[in-house]
């Protein structure tokens, strides 16, 4: 099992190192295929973040059914969930507060 998935760090470094490359103007297919949207990057975050908690999901149910002695790992996926979901909605909190400031901001 591995967290790094949701690591602040390595997002930061796998930011660092695209904003780093150079991208090539001539050749406009291999910058369509380099790029990828805003909305894909969300997308694949929240596609990330439920995974997790079906992920957790499974894991309870199989200890509940007794499937599983291994209590360290259900706790830990839960706690990977929920982390996620805390993030997920932070994120949304901060991308609403962010669009009243502007539709209150005086024309």
């Amino acid at each position: 099992m591995t967290i790094s998935s949701l690591s602040g760090q390595s997002t930061l470094a796998a930011l660092t190192s695209r904003s780093t490359t150079p991208v090539q103007e001539s050749n406009s297919a291999n910058t369509a295929k380099q790029t990828t949207s805003f909305s894909e990057r969300l997308g694949g975050a929240l596609e990330q973040v439920a995974q997790a908690q079906n992920k957790a999901a499974s894991s309870a149910t199989a200890y509940e059914t007794g499937q599983t002695e291994n209590l360290a790992g259900v706790m830990v996926d839960q706690q990977v969930a929920s982390l996620g979901f805390q993030m997920t909605l932070n994120v949304r909190n901060k991308a609403l507060s962010a669009y009243r400031d502007i539709m209150n901001m005086p024309v």
